[in-house]
C-alpha cells in the first residue's frame, strides 16, 4: 500500500511503514560526454523499465553528457549500493549493445564509483533535538 502526503510518499506492507529517497549520482568512464544522441532518452526509459524488478520507485531522473542523476525511492530492506549496481550493469550492457559506438569510445561505459545521499524532509539538527527531547516527554 502506498500513502501519499505533500512532498512525501509513505509505503507499507504487513511489519514496515518507511520512506526512503536517495540521490544518486555515477558517471561514464573518463567522464566522457557520451549520454548524447538518444543514449541519454534510451537511458531514462530503461532505468523506468526496471523498477518493479530491482525495487526502486523513480521519482525524478536527468541525464546529462557526462553524468546521471536519480531521484529513487527504494525498501530499507534493500542496500542502495546494491540497486545502483544493477541499475549500472545492465545500462552498461543494454547501452552498449544498442549503440555499439559506445564500445569504441570506453572500454566500459561506467566509473566504479557513485555518489549516494539520503533525501529527508527534515535536517539532521531535528531529528537530533527530537531524540533529545525524548526524555522530557
Amino acid at each position: 500500500m502506498q500513502i501519499e502526503q505533500p512532498n512525501k510518499i509513505y509505503v507499507s506492507d504487513h511489519s514496515i511503514v518507511y520512506s526512503c529517497q536517495y540521490h544518486i549520482v555515477f558517471c561514464p568512464k573518463y567522464r566522457r560526454k557520451v549520454l548524447i544522441d538518444g543514449v541519454d532518452v534510451r537511458l531514462k526509459e530503461l532505468v523506468l523499465d526496471k523498477q518493479d524488478e530491482y525495487g526502486y520507485q523513480v521519482i525524478a531522473q536527468e541525464v546529462l553528457p557526462d553524468h546521471v542523476h536519480l531521484l529513487l525511492a527504494l525498501d530499507p530492506r534493500v542496500a542502495p549500493v546494491d540497486v545502483v549496481g544493477k541499475i549500472k550493469g545492465y545500462l552498461s550492457h543494454e547501452l552498449r549493445e544498442q549503440f555499439p559506438w559506445l564500445k569504441s569510445r570506453i572500454p566500459s561505459l561506467w566509473t566504479r564509483s557513485k555518489f549516494i545521499s539520503t533525501v529527508g524532509s527534515v535536517s539532521l539538527e531535528v531529528v537530533k533535538l527530537y531524540i533529545e527531547n525524548q526524555k522530557n516527554v
